[in-house]
């Protein structure tokens, strides 16, 4: 099942390149994945390049409108934990 890019992607171009079948091309709202392309990275790489280097998590869903770079993947901080960190960051 290919993936999907919503709303929130900021089409900041890292996505594209990224893409091994060149299933990712840009509208005027944000990129978009042509469904007839997207092979989900399967026999390329072990994960789906635009998940992994898309810097805005949550924006790339999976085949089963799952969120394929979840809050904290790009961070290391687990999503609980992020709220501690910038409060501390903020307090100094």
């Amino acid at each position: 099942m290919p993936y999907s890019i919503v709303e929130s992607c900021v089409k900041c171009h890292a996505c594209s390149p990224a893409c091994p079948n060149g299933a990712i091309y840009e509208t005027t709202a944000h990129f978009m994945v042509d469904p007839k392309k997207c092979t989900e990275c399967e026999g390329d790489y072990a994960d789906p390049q635009c998940a992994s280097i898309c810097p805005i998590e949550g924006a790339i869903l999976n085949g089963f409108s799952e969120v394929a770079n979840p809050p904290g993947s790009l961070t290391g901080i687990p999503p609980e934990k992020l709220a501690e960190a910038m409060a501390e960051i903020q307090a100094r």
